[in-house]
This record gives structure tokens, sequence and C-alpha cells, in this order.
């Protein structure tokens, strides 16, 4: 048997853990119930000074649940999520499970052009958020896509203690006619209770949209069994338990805060501590009040951690469990942060088609590094996963040899969003091709070496650089455009742009830099601007990046 099918790894740092873990529920709304059922007095929800229980975290969902259905909502339809780190993210996700359909995340950060394209994508016919960014974005929106309900809320709902650092001075703004105001509807409908629904394990629970290696956003089909095995193999891989509290620092709508955050504290009836958006100092108060356990998070996180203004040894002394992924963490970086915390950093390894975790580091070990490149350790396949390294032809590489990661498991999607060719192509027979390079050890940890493909890794947040030529094509002065991405101290990765002029035509870098960030999401303009001549391309015209990064 070769080193993909053995778990070398559990007999040597996991002693006595399961191979394989079994759904012990349908659904992730099954999940939700028994833990309300367990835990009804327990804290849900952790919002500054705000406190939602189980109990109350159930009636508010019934009574959301019982209005979507009143405003027409119907089984299998989507409802979308367009919200910071909110109350209300969870609140809205599980009510549209009650109401029988599918939740939809979209980055808060995205503007009129990439709403557009998500909503008409998923045929969203509701579209839940806060009250600013209907205002800013979604208003000119909707109307051409095909959402029917608009529901707004407010970020400094559900808590009693301003703090400008993280909701800044965003002023409540009434709902304007047409659009429901969700803590009305709340009320409204307080006390009903919604018809019971039930799900196959196989039903699509979200759709989390991912550029993936080629091509616009692609909604990922997160089942009901993908969540439910994945929090159970947070649970398992982490030593979890109800009596953790889980800090919510990564975005909700990145697969890494559903999974980790959201529905592995729905497992467990643990609080789950949210607060709008990260900020340095901030967090660092919120965790000595809080005391939250456990938290995963991108590395660009815990480095802003380490130079914040208050951080001190015992700053974190109560977030005992660290997990991190969604970026290349440097391994001076982890023995920095211990040095500053006495905390190691866990590594951990998925994507939005393996519904956050594939590999990861277990509790009580550390990811080994690799002598020769210096790259630390992504982890060991997780809980009843297959991952192998594969060459050119498709064919298994032997132990050591570079090839694109493979990987098979109960948590990986099936598929695509009304795309069953690029399913096909990805994701043939259940095997997802990651598009990720990288190697397998002769004891069975894995090191991911580059991408495939021209995707870049910009502090977690991927990007694919056709989008941002395509706004910068936009621009009157730019003959053309080629867009790549470059070591970054902080980000691991951020985004550089070449450009040529048109004869005659003047611009800034400055001026393009502005001119792209108002037209996309904060993680995706160009930080870097070069002015060339000409962009090198091939004979038959296409751009010759693999020059642009030898530069």
């Amino acid at each position: 048997m070769s080193l993909y099918d053995e778990k070398p790894w559990l007999a040597r740092y996991d002693e006595g853990q399961p191979t394989s873990l079994t759904l012990e529920f349908d659904d992730a709304l099954a999940m939700f119930r028994a833990s309300v059922a367990a835990n009804p007095d327990g804290d849900a929800l952790r919002y500054f000074d705000g406190r939602i229980t189980y109990a109350e975290l159930d009636a508010m969902t019934d009574a959301l649940a019982a209005g979507l259905l009143d405003a027409g909502f119907a089984t299998g339809e989507r409802l979308a999520l367009y919200l910071q780190n909110v109350p209300q993210y969870v609140i809205g996700l599980v009510a549209t499970w009650k109401a029988g359909g599918i939740a939809v995340n979209i980055n808060p950060m995205n503007r009129e052009r990439e709403l557009d394209l998500l909503l008409t994508d998923s045929g969203a016919s509701v579209l839940l958020t806060l009250e600013t960014m209907y205002r800013d974005v979604a208003a000119s929106v909707v109307g051409g896509t095909s959402v029917r309900t608009v529901i707004t809320t407010s970020e400094r709902e559900y808590q009693t203690r301003d703090d400008e650092r993280f909701l800044g001075g965003a002023p409540r703004v009434p709902a304007p006619e047409g659009v429901l105001d969700m803590a009305g509807l709340i009320e409204r409908f307080r006390g009903t209770t919604p018809p019971p629904v039930s799900f196959d394990p196989q039903d699509t629970a979200v759709l989390t949209y991912t550029s993936g290696t080629t091509g616009p956003p692609k909604g990922a089909m997160n089942t009901h069994a993908n969540l439910v095995f994945n929090s159970q193999t947070y649970r398992q891989l982490c030593e979890l338990g109800p009596d953790d509290v889980v800090l919510g620092i990564a975005p909700l709508f990145h697969i890494t805060g559903l999974v980790g955050h959201v529905t592995i504290a729905l497992l467990l009836g643990a609080p789950l501590i949210l607060f709008h958006r990260f900020e340095p100092a901030g967090t660092i108060e919120l965790i000595r009040d809080e005391r939250p356990t456990f938290t995963v998070g991108s590395i660009t996180v815990f480095i802003a951690l380490m130079n914040a203004p208050n951080a001190d040894s015992d700053a974190l002394r109560s977030l005992t469990k660290i997990w991190s992924g969604g970026a290349p963490i440097p391994p001076s970086t982890v023995k920095a942060f211990s040095a500053a915390f006495g905390q190691y950093i866990h590594n951990i390894y998925g994507l939005t088609e393996t519904t956050s975790p594939s590999h990861g580091v277990p509790a009580h070990a550390e990811a080994p590094v690799d002598e020769a490149s210096g790259a630390l350790s992504v982890g060991v396949p997780v809980y009843d996963t297959v991952v192998r390294i594969v060459g050119e032809d498709g064919q298994d590489l032997p132990v050591g040899e570079v090839g694109e990661i493979v990987t098979t498991g109960p948590q990986v999607v099936k598929g695509y969003w009304n795309k069953p060719e690029e399913t096909a192509n990805a994701i043939p027979g259940g095997a997802l091709h990651t598009g990720d390079v990288g190697y397998m050890d002769d004891r069975g940890w894995f090191y991911i070496v580059d991408r495939k493909k021209d995707q870049i890794n910009a502090g977690g947040y991927k990007v694919w650089p056709r989008e941002v030529e395509d706004v910068l094509y936009e621009h009157e002065a730019v003959r053309e455009a080629a867009v790549i991405g470059v070591p970054d101290e902080y980000r691991g990765e951020t985004v550089k742009a070449f450009v040529s002029l048109r004869a005659g035509k003047e611009a800034t870098a400055e001026e393009l830099i502005a001119f792209t960030k108002e037209r996309m999401a904060a993680y995706k303009y160009p930080r870097q601007i070069e002015f060339l001549d000409e962009i090198p391309k091939t004979v038959s015209g296409k751009l010759l990046r693999r020059e642009l990064r030898d530069r």
C-alpha cells in the first residue's frame, strides 16, 4: 500500500485517533438544532457587549424564516448574504436553511460590477445586506437581477457598546420604500414556527464563489454533508469541545470563516465572537475581555496582532488553539509569533472546493520545515481523505517529486453552480484537481511550492489577473496591461500591473491605482504599476507573464 493510501501521521502524531469520521447529522440545520437542545441558555453569538443565546438564535431564525416564506421565498431558492462579520450573517444563514433555501456568500468588499455578476449567476431571489452597503452599492444593482426581496440591517444592531475602531461612523439609514428591515421582520413574525424542512446530505447548503484557476467566479456548491464533515474535522483535528470559545477573525463569507468559525461553533454549541471587521489593537482588547480559545485565519492577521501597539506577552494567553490557512506561512513568522505570545500557529490547507481543510497540522504536533526549500508543511491529509501528487500525464508521482495536488474526500464539493463543463474539468469523478503544485515527503507531510496557473494569492484572497486587466483597459490611456503577483512581506503576494499607454495619452501610476480602486474590491486593485513601451507577448499574442515575473 502506498503512502497516498496510508495515514502514517496518525500513528506518529495522533495515536489513538480515528482514521475516519462518520457524519453525525444529515444536514447543517440538524447540527444547529442539536446544540439548541443541548445548550439553550449558552451564548451562541457575542458582538461587542451584545449576547444572543442558542434559544434566542433559534427563535430569531424561526421568525426570519417565516418572514422569508411570507415574502414568497420557496424551497431551493437562494438568499445572498452581503454582510460584514455581524450576527446577522449567522441569523440569515440559519434562517435560509429553515426556509428550505441555499445561502450565497458574497464578499462585502465587492463593488457594483462584482455584486451584479454574483447575484445574476446565483439567481438569488433575496438579498440581505447592511443599510450602508445597500445605499452605497446594492441599490443601483438589484433592479437588473433576479432579486425580488431586499432586507437591510444595521451593523450597530445586537450590540450595546459603540467602538469606532470596528464600526466606523456608520449611522442608521432608514430602509427605503420597498425594502424590508430585518429587525422589524423578525419582530413581526416572532413566535411563528416555519414548516419543518429536511435536506438530503448532498443538497447544496451554500454557494461560495471562487475565481478558481481559470475564468470568471464560479459558485462552489458546498453541500450539507460537506459542512457537517469538515465541522467535525475541525473539532477532531483541533481538539475542540463545548467549553471552547471561537474568535471570528476570518471573513464569514470566506470558506474559512463559514466552517472554521460559524459551523464549528454551531456543532459545538459554543460561543462565536464577532466584531464587524478586523482591527489589530481592538481585537487584542476583545481577546482580553472575551477570552476566546480557538481561531483560524490568514497569517496576515497574526502578523498584524504581533505588531499592534498594545501587544504584549499576555495579550493572547487564552487563545491556546490557533490555526492559519489561506496563504503561505514563513517558518520565521511562526517562530516570531511563538516568541511574542507563547502560542504555536498550526498550519491548515484547503480550498473553497474542499469546504475548508483537506490538510492540517494536528493539535500537539508541529509542522516540519523542508530543508531544501525552507517551506513549512501545510499538514497531513485529514480524515477519509486521499491526496495524490500527479504529473502532467495524470499518473501518481513518487514521494518527494513535485506535481499537482489532487484531492478526494467527503469535503470535496459536488461541483460548480450551473457549470457542468467546469465541474467535469476540475472535479472528474469527484477528484479535485486543485491547480496547486506541491509534494509529499516520506512521512506523509505535504508542502505547497507553487500554483499551477497565474492566480494571485494576496493575504489569502484569490485574485484572477484577467479581471484586473479588464478594469485597467477601461481607462482611456491604457493600451495594454498585464497583471502578475509579486512577493510582499505582509500579504505574501500582492498585485502588480505592467501597463503600456496609448500614443498621445498620459497617466500616472497613482491615477491608475485610484481608477482600479474605485471599481474593484480592496484586495484586487494593483498596489504597484510599472510602465513599459511594450508588454512581452508570444508570436500568437499571448501575454508572457513568466517573463514579467522574471524581471
